[in-house]
């Protein structure tokens, strides 16, 4: 049985009174006895239970558990109140409010003031904790002050500048330019995405529009606005980088996979790509081999989507041999008689970098993982989701993790190699989990550094960041070599139809479409220093995946030559199957 401390006092009074009157007073007072008000009782405590896990980096609305107040009137009735605007409170359960993101590294524990009154008008207010659930995103904070020491705004900018200069061959004002402008005009206007001076880069980007767009509307509008310092693609391609490249690029013979060219190197490539496209976007219609007018402004007669090409080279020559060659190799260390430091893995991870909050290895390593272009909270997707090809709505290749109403394109983002790994996982039957593979390892590598900032990396530990970046690497290799063999595959597809008959322009510029991706990704597999391609039994292979795909497709010589050229494509599938280790049916299916 519960008794309610107001009547049981009521009750010793009323005892109380009754005996002295039987004891007999001497007082002559005879007038009746008022009653005292029982005194209600205020609320307590207030506790939560039922409690559900909050997660960070989501923006729907959360219950955090059913609400409690601890108070001694059992028969009160209490409604429970806050001001905290990231919480709602209905009845008894208390949520985080819809469209309030959660950030575990700057805050894992939320403390909520919540007001609960009671019938009686009692009121009590208690700060409760709720405890965040920290999600796997590449977010990392100096323990001493708190900053993000995460900055890469220098790679997302040549992402963005490799999308650009796709937009840019593909616009309308492309096609404009190539009829108003002479040869060397068109070409200058090309390398306002590829190759700037400081000062050009200021005056082209620091109010030049991008053509990059989300919805939300992307926090950056403006090139200048990811990165204010000049940046741009030339001065990262393979070979033009100074010094921790594990080839020498530009001596006329490392670089292979393109026959014929003058300059032997990744922007002699580019230099030729450029000139072609100038001259086909400045020539009228030409005839494909099949005796078919194309008027596309990219596409060659040969069957070389010279925007397809451009933008998949930049891909590898530039992000991936800048992740894999330079930020997350540990083949270069320091030389104080040429005043260098150490790079990449073999950067200090003892001080801060001046006026920053990161040290050097920190930054090395994180301006590795922006090559591979994930969003913070990559794993947070699907595979659907990064690929654009279903989920959420909102989850589109990036998303607004934060709720701040626009797209961060810094940290928001999913550009270049990070999107065909979840495209490869999705085709793979469960045979691959590429997205998983290279951010984890990403995620552990980074962890490792930044647990140990402000003290040197003991072997062990060196041995193990070695092994990581090795880990994540390999993972962004082969979902650039499991690419290729979708278009590989795509390519076979695009032949045995140009063999059947009744092949139109259209089907012809799919062809050259596939063809290039193929080819243009395939060239990509030459630039890190740790690939499979190294591995014993394998010497000359990736050669000879080139040379079977040639400069162009064979699409002309009848059946017969077409035949046998899908055949070398279907070798140069088989020669990528093996030495990546892919499931044989599912490289068939890509």
């Amino acid at each position: 049985m519960i008794l309610r401390k107001s009547l049981l006092a009521t009750s010793i009074l009323a005892a109380t009174l009754g005996l002295t009157a039987c004891g007999g007073s001497s007082s002559n007072d005879s007038s009746p006895t008022t009653p005292t008000t029982p005194t209600n009782s205020v609320p307590t405590a207030i506790s939560i239970s039922d409690v559900k896990t909050v997660m960070e980096n989501l923006a729907a609305a959360q219950v955090v558990g059913t609400l409690v107040a601890t108070d001694a009137d059992s028969a009160d009735t209490h409604t429970f109140t806050t001001e905290d605007e990231r919480f709602v409170i209905e009845g008894t359960t208390l949520s985080v409010k819809e469209g309030v993101v959660i950030d575990f590294e700057a805050e894992p524990k939320i403390m909520v003031m919540v007001k609960v009154t009671d019938s009686a008008s009692g009121e009590f207010s208690q700060e409760l904790e709720v405890t965040v659930t920290d999600e796997m995103d590449y977010d990392f904070l100096n323990k001493d002050t708190g900053e993000s020491t995460v900055s890469y705004s220098g790679q997302t900018a040549r992402h963005i500048l490799i999308k650009e200069i796709y937009n840019y061959i593909a616009s309308e004002a492309f096609a404009e330019h190539a009829g108003s402008m002479t040869a060397v005009e068109l070409k200058a206007e090309l390398n306002k995405f590829y190759k700037l001076t400081d000062d050009e880069y200021s005056a082209i980007w620091e109010n030049k529009t991008l053509s990059v767009t989300t919805t939300p509307a992307a926090k950056q509008t403006t090139l200048f606005a990811v990165s204010s310092s000049h940046k741009d693609l030339s001065g990262k391609i393979a070979g033009n980088d100074s010094e921790g490249q594990h080839k020498v690029w530009n001596d006329g013979t490392s670089f292979i996979g393109w026959e014929g060219l003058a300059t032997n190197t990744p922007e002699g490539l580019i230099d030729v790509l450029f000139d072609q496209l100038v001259t086909r976007a400045q020539s009228a219609n030409v005839e494909t081999p099949l005796g078919d007018e194309i008027d596309s402004k990219y596409v060659t007669a040969d069957g070389v989507d010279l925007k397809q090409m451009i933008q998949k080279f930049l891909y590898g020559a530039v992000a991936f041999s800048q992740g894999a060659d330079d930020y997350l190799d540990d083949k270069l260390e320091g030389d104080p008689t040429k005043d260098r430091k150490p790079k990449g893995l073999l950067s200090d991870n003892t001080s801060l970098v001046d006026g920053k909050a990161y040290t050097n290895l920190e930054h090395q390593w994180d301006e590795g993982f922006g090559y591979f272009g994930a969003a913070r909270n990559y794993l947070s997707y699907s595979d659907d989701e990064i690929a654009g090809k279903g989920g959420r709505d909102a989850w589109q290749g990036y998303q607004d993790t934060n709720a701040d109403g626009n797209v961060d394109l810094k940290s928001e983002y999913n550009f270049g190699n990070s999107t065909n790994a979840a495209k490869r996982d999705r085709g793979s039957n469960g045979t691959t989990d590429l997205t998983k593979e290279a951010f984890e390892a990403f995620y552990a590598g980074r962890k490792l550094i930044a647990d140990n900032a402000g003290s040197a990396l003991t072997e062990e530990q060196a041995k193990e960041l070695k092994a990581t970046a090795k880990t994540a690497v390999l993972a962004w290799e082969k979902s650039i070599s499991a690419t290729v063999v979708h278009y590989i595959n795509d390519t076979r597809t695009d032949l045995e139809e140009m063999k059947a008959g009744g092949y139109d322009v259209s089907k012809f510029e799919t062809l050259a479409k596939h063809w290039s991706e193929m080819k243009g990704f395939a060239l990509n597999l030459q630039f890190n220093p740790d690939t499979p391609f190294n591995d014993a039994g394998h010497a000359g292979k990736l050669a000879k995946v080139l040379n079977l795909m040639g400069n162009k497709p064979v699409i002309s010589g009848g059946t017969a030559a077409i035949e046998a050229y899908s055949a070398d494509l279907l070798e140069a599938r088989a020669i990528l199957t093996e030495v990546y280790g892919f499931d044989a049916d599912v490289a068939a299916n890509w």
